[in-house]
């Protein structure tokens, strides 16, 4: 990426937050986070990347506002911000934190190592006495 489009990426970020927290004003939307931007090479489209607060049903109900919403949202953005080309808004849910989640409670479920298992660990890993000595043999 080029520094143009990281930059336009952090804009349209910090625009759409603002848009969606105080000028959009649908219930249904409930609470809406944009977690990233990623423009096009060209800036004619912008995957938008959101998440939610709340149960899947909700998410879709979220998802279902911001698409019916996305000419008022592009039409405030061309307004408040000063660019050649608006580019065309596409809202994508982000799943990456339920993931996250999801991994960090199968690695919480998984069996706890006894202290017994790891000191044999540890102690298979430690050199013999015969290298030590040959090391410091060559230090010397």
């Amino acid at each position: 990426m080029t520094l143009k489009q990281d930059r336009m990426d952090q804009i349209l970020k910090k625009e759409i937050s603002r848009i969606l927290q105080f000028e959009l004003k649908n219930p249904k939307l409930g609470f809406v986070t944009v977690t990233d931007v990623e423009c096009t090479r060209d800036m004619s489209q912008a995957k938008v990347y959101v998440s939610f607060l709340g149960k899947q049903e909700r998410n879709d109900a979220g998802m279902r506002v911001l698409r019916s919403s996305k000419g008022f949202i592009r039409s405030t953005l061309a307004k408040n911000i000063k660019a050649r080309k608006m580019p065309d808004l596409i809202f994508v849910q982000d799943t990456s934190l339920d993931n996250g989640r999801r991994i960090e409670n199968i690695i919480s479920n998984l069996p706890k190592e006894s202290a017994q298992d790891t000191e044999e660990a540890s102690q298979t890993s430690e050199k013999p006495e015969a290298e030590d000595q040959a090391e410091t043999a060559e230090q010397e």
